[in-house]
């Protein structure tokens, strides 16, 4: 299929410096999950950048909580969700979706940008993902310049916590998901523009183990070692890695002074099934696991946690939806593949509602959550150009949800 003239005349008004600009200004504010002052001031100026779209609605995030090193349990506020609907009565919808937290904390060194060579720029969050953010809101504006735009609704959720696995967006993510006929996420594409395929789901947990203390020297039989039941534990759950299964055992805290016997400890760690049968089957293994370790040890176990990431596998409904990605980046020249990831985003959380979503919309890039993270600067436009395309495309053919 060729690239009507009107389509053309859309994409030829995507300004590049416009969103490189962009790209700039936002990393250079710091907007890690747990940030709050930072994440305040980000999504300001979001709210700022697409406000020329329509109402924007700031909205609370649902409650969520997190273990402590010393086992209590806390409540964890995260940021507010962006939240923006054009035409939702139109004959067919599209989700759009993004995060403008990064994994890089307040008092993480990494917080500058640098050109690392000409045309490869360096810096937090630049792939990850306000370059896929400055993708969405060009591809946008292009689209509501086009004829096209009066038969297509879409919403925008831009999230605060996608990199903690999202849950304080989780519902609003879920309840948009159920409004959509397809949904595009803008994470960043492989440095080579390959996309995500399938992805495993993600589960973060932790386990707080209650032991009893006792001197180590006078009556360590009057003891039970909680760092010792951990261990204990962490090998058993690291002993249920499968073909269809990883599980990353992360972090122990607990211990003290070497004359006491430990009476607490927390063990973390990470479950990723490729299947809902391989994640039913680790949370039973799991739960056997505890039970095991609690009656040799003689100790309390307390979970807690969950799967918060459902797996994403590729199957035709969202083929359907890969095959117009790659049609159209045809027509603009590109190649456009796929292939199996092991990391999670929230496209697995849409797909579980049966949304058919291409998740790696964003810039091409490389070493994201790392201090040498960077885009390949000349494929904002050529995203936002491909997006924009797309959302030309199903507001002419359409896109029928799945039943």
């Amino acid at each position: 299929m060729r690239i009507l003239p009107e389509e053309r005349r859309a994409l030829d008004g995507i300004d590049a410096a416009a969103m490189l600009a962009q790209v700039e200004q936002w990393c250079a504010i710091n907007s890690g999950s747990h940030n709050p002052d930072g994440l305040a001031r980000m999504v300001a100026l979001l709210e700022a950048a697409f406000a020329p779209l329509g109402e924007i609605r700031l909205l609370e995030p649902a409650p969520a909580t997190r273990m402590l090193p010393t086992g209590d349990v806390e409540p964890v506020r995260h940021g507010r969700n962006l939240n923006l609907r054009v035409r939702p009565e139109a004959p067919v919808r599209v989700l759009l979706t993004g995060h403008y937290d990064t994994v890089f904390a307040a008092d993480h060194p990494f917080q500058t940008l640098r050109w690392r060579e000409p045309g490869v720029l360096n810096g937090p969050g630049v792939a990850d993902m306000k370059g896929g953010i400055a993708v969405m809101l060009a591809a946008l504006k292009a689209l509501e310049g086009s004829p096209f735009a009066v038969s297509i609704g879409y919403e925008v959720v831009l999230n605060a916590d996608e990199e903690v696995s999202s849950p304080g967006s989780a519902p609003l993510l879920a309840e948009a998901a159920r409004r959509a006929d397809a949904g595009l996420t803008f994470e960043p594409a492989l440095p080579d523009g390959t996309l995500a395929g399938a992805r495993p789901g993600s589960g973060n947990f932790s386990v707080h183990v209650v032991g009893r203390a006792a001197h180590a020297g006078r009556e360590p039989e009057k003891g039970r070692n909680a760092v010792l039941a951990a261990a204990d534990l962490a090998l058993r759950l690291a002993a249920l890695v499968a073909p269809d299964l990883k599980v990353n055992v992360a972090r122990i805290d607990g211990g003290g002074p070497n004359n006491i016997v430990p009476d607490t400890a927390v063990l973390r760690f990470n479950m990723r099934p490729e299947t809902l049968e391989a994640q039913a089957r680790a949370l039973d293994a799991m739960d056997a696991a505890l039970a095991t370790v609690a009656a040799a040890h003689d100790v309390a176990l307390h979970r807690h946690g969950g799967f918060a990431r459902p797996p994403k596998p590729l199957d035709e409904n969202q083929m359907r939806l890969f095959r117009l990605v790659r049609d159209a980046g045809a027509d603009l020249g590109l190649e456009i593949g796929w292939r199996a990831a092991g990391g999670v985003c929230d496209g697995n959380n849409l797909a579980a509602t049966g949304l058919a979503v291409v998740d790696t919309l964003g810039v091409r890039g490389g070493a994201i959550h790392s201090a040498d993270e960077y885009l390949i600067v000349e494929s904002l436009k050529e995203r936002a150009e491909l997006a924009a395309l797309l959302l030309m495309r199903i507001a002419r053919e359409g896109f029928p949800r799945a039943a």
